[in-house]
């Protein structure tokens, strides 16, 4: 066990309790907005949504114009009519981001050969840096924070950031490893900053009532809150000049950054890492260019004012059970549109590229990612018409939704067109339909048309990554980092081809996804992994065994209609019937250590790493060393000194109403009251209680007076140890 520490501070400072009013969302009145302090300030300009939008409606009215045209020779029948609509819906999903791809692709060509413009100002306001946590590693997420504050510190902030480490950790465990991690980084930086923690007994609302606890708490301490995911990193000059920008703008309520992925070591993460390198900056620039004052939030790397932010986005309880009932997983949407609709602007700072977060390592760890994204985003179904809402926050909100739903709808369109093509292949046209008519009505198709369509459609997909590559290949630094031309290219073409045989799995996966909310299931609350892909072939091919069904079953199809339709639909059956396979080998690390070697999907930043990752490393192998010898639920109830460490860095306990008893409290309280010594009771406890028993004092205390097994006290009569037992337990109830 590590040496004891002498001392410690208080887990967090003296409470300072505010109010964050739950918002209603169907009543809210023009005299509830802000009055701005500088109009400018909260106004966006109109001719760029004209033609990005604009730009979109146009495209999006010709594309499905022509569609009709393609199936229209004859008259449409029934099943082309489903076409048609499906085909509008798809299509006008992909061309806004096509238009808002090609606004973003000059902006960042007009700025390619600027410098950041860094403000000097002195900062005068308070910044509280939040890195909610949930059963994360500790040693990177410790590391992580140390990096940050020190190169804030060196970046003009001492003084003006606290560090606040809020947990809804339920891994007993891990919460022990959480407060040693404190500790080490009080002991190393401690002198320089404010660091504080604070794990929660009950994760109401998971991270958002995570958040929120800590505002109406603590939140009036501060000017701004400055929140961070568990695998974040930023630089210490863009977090000191985020504060800057918002102490320069009353006006701003939320500023967010683009995070960059990086550390993929995996296939599919780096092919994640490289699309986000190459193609993000012109999609993120050009929402940044066409949204101004209305801009999102993705819940992390960006800077909010505490005061909008508890005033404007408290977020109400949806009626009704999960899983679209209940609390608002996918929280930071609605925030954004909340602060927005309350008068402060929301803005995405395209230009501050040193904002880092990394992917999940496997298609997997994908799924399990976005199945809860997913419940989230369809949650917003019922949000979307909330009361004065900005109409772009609304597409925001709107664009979450069909992230999700574009799948079902592209699955819906090929079982479309397959019943479409095999109604023109073997159904025998109808020439004396019922009613009146002077024509018969049968199913035609132009075929020049439908190619030129093709070509279109493939032309505005893709289009956004052609342009990105464009843009990243036009930075010389960039381009030589990342390989030069060739391997740059090469890297391009590897991304393409790996992304379109995923890319049915994922529509797949998603599709199921959409189906299991709309049948009413919850996804519950994981934590993510990180680094690690690998996952037995038996649990892939369990995972995996319906897109492999559904991918044969396709193909067959395919073949029974005609070799066209095989060869049209071939891309999406190699990648379902391969999903297996496919899922092993993204997600594997050798694999991905391999491409990296041979230079394929390489970024800049593998050739120079960021400075902060670098302190970040540093950090981590410090902190992964300290953390082997964490004490033991046994070793801080039995130590006096680990005891009273533990106790200053528990949360305070809410008093609770007489009658009122948890069944995981009262469990406990039995269980160390039936024990004779504290290693007893810690084996009588599972790992939910012994979770719990860290967090509750009156339990602490109760173990920690307990006897060791080497107490002579344990050597008491029986009686008289059985009339002790039934009084420590009628106390201990009664401290709960």
């Amino acid at each position: 066990m590590q040496e004891t520490p002498n001392s410690c501070e208080p887990g967090m400072p003296n409470e300072h309790r505010a109010e964050m009013p739950a918002q209603d969302l169907h009543h809210f009145s023009a005299a509830q907005v802000r009055q701005p302090i500088n109009r400018s300030a909260v106004r966006s300009l109109s001719w760029r949504r004209i033609l990005v939008l604009g730009g979109a409606l146009v495209i999006s009215a010709l594309a499905i114009n022509e569609m009709r045209a393609v199936l229209g020779i004859g008259g449409l029948t029934p099943l082309e009519y489903m076409v048609l609509i499906l085909f509008a819906l798809t299509f006008c999903w992909i061309t806004v981001a096509f238009t808002g791809a090609i606004a973003g692709f000059f902006s960042v060509l007009a700025r390619s050969n600027k410098e950041v413009q860094w403000s000097d100002e002195p900062i005068t306001t308070r910044t509280a840096v939040l890195m909610p946590t949930y059963n994360e590693d500790p040693a990177r997420l410790f590391a992580g924070l140390e990096a940050m504050a020190r190169q804030v510190v060196e970046a003009g902030g001492q003084g003006h950031f606290d560090w606040c480490i809020i947990s809804d950790t339920t891994d007993a465990d891990m919460a022990r490893k959480e407060e040693q991690a404190v500790m080490l980084m009080r002991e190393n930086i401690g002198d320089k900053v404010n660091i504080y923690y604070r794990r929660r007994r009950q994760n109401i609302a998971r991270k958002s009532g995570n958040v929120e606890d800590f505002c109406v708490r603590w939140g009036s301490l501060y000017d701004h809150l400055l929140v961070l995911d568990a695998d974040s990193l930023m630089s210490g000059r863009v977090m000191v000049e985020m504060a800057r920008r918002m102490q320069q703008n009353p006006d701003l309520g939320l500023l967010q950054t683009i995070p960059r992925l990086i550390n993929g070591t995996t296939l599919v993460a780096r092919l994640q890492q490289f699309a986000g390198r190459v193609y993000g900056p012109i999609v993120g620039s050009g929402l940044s260019w066409w949204t101004q004052k209305e801009g999102n939030f993705w819940g992390h790397n960006a800077i909010i004012r505490t005061k909008a932010f508890m005033q404007s986005a408290g977020l109400p309880k949806l009626p009704g059970k999960p899983p679209f009932g209940g609390h608002i997983l996918s929280h930071d949407f609605v925030e954004a549109a909340l602060l927005r609709r309350s008068g402060w602007s929301v803005e995405i700072a395209d230009d501050l590229n040193e904002s880092y977060e990394e992917s999940p390592p496997s298609i997997i760890d994908l799924a399990v990612r976005d199945r809860r994204w997913c419940q989230g985003n369809l949650q917003h179904s019922r949000v979307i018409g909330g009361k004065r809402l900005h109409w772009v926050s609304r597409m925001h909100i709107m664009t979450g939704i069909m992230s999700y739903l574009s799948s079902p709808l592209w699955l819906m369109l090929i079982i479309s067109g397959l019943l479409l093509a095999l109604q023109y292949q073997f159904v025998r046209p109808e020439y004396f339909p019922q009613g009146y008519s002077l024509f018969p009505t049968w199913p035609l198709m132009d075929p020049e048309r439908a190619l030129r369509l093709f070509v279109v459609t493939m032309g505005i997909l893709f289009g956004p990554k052609v342009l990105g590559l464009i843009s990243f290949l036009w930075d010389k630094k960039s381009r030589s980092e990342a390989g030069g031309f060739l391997k740059v290219l090469i890297s391009f073409i590897v991304e393409m081809i790996v992304s379109a045989l995923i890319a049915p799995i994922m529509m797949l996966i998603h599709s199921g996804a959409v189906t299991s909310i709309v049948l009413g299931q919850d996804s519950g609350w994981n934590p993510q992994r990180r680094d690690d892909g690998r996952i037995p072939w038996i649990e892939l091919w369990h995972r995996h065994r319906w897109h492999v069904i559904g991918g044969m079953i396709l193909a067959i199809s395919s073949y029974v209609i005609s070799l066209d339709v095989l060869a049209w639909l071939s891309p999406a059956i190699i990648g379902m019937v391969l999903a297996v396979p496919l899922s092993s080998w993204t997600g594997s690390n050798k694999i991905g250590q391999v491409i990296k070697r041979w230079g394929i999907l390489k970024i800049p930043e593998e050739a120079q790493l960021p400075p902060i990752w670098q302190e970040m490393e540093q950090a981590l192998a410090t902190y992964e060393q300290q953390l082997i010898q964490t004490p033991s639920l046994i070793d801080i109830a039995s130590d006096k000194s680990w005891f009273n460490i533990h106790m200053q860095l528990m949360d305070r306990y809410e008093s609770r109403e007489a009658g009122d008893v948890e069944a995981i409290d009262a469990t406990a309280a039995i269980k160390i009251a039936d024990a004779h010594s504290i290693e007893q009771a810690v084996s009588f406890l599972n790992a939910k209680e012994q979770a719990r028993v860290q967090n509750t004092p009156a339990l602490m205390q109760a173990l920690a007076g307990l006897p060791r097994v080497d107490s002579p006290r344990l050597n008491a009569p029986q009686h008289e140890q059985t009339s002790q037992e039934g009084q420590r337990l009628l106390t201990l109830l009664h401290n709960l």
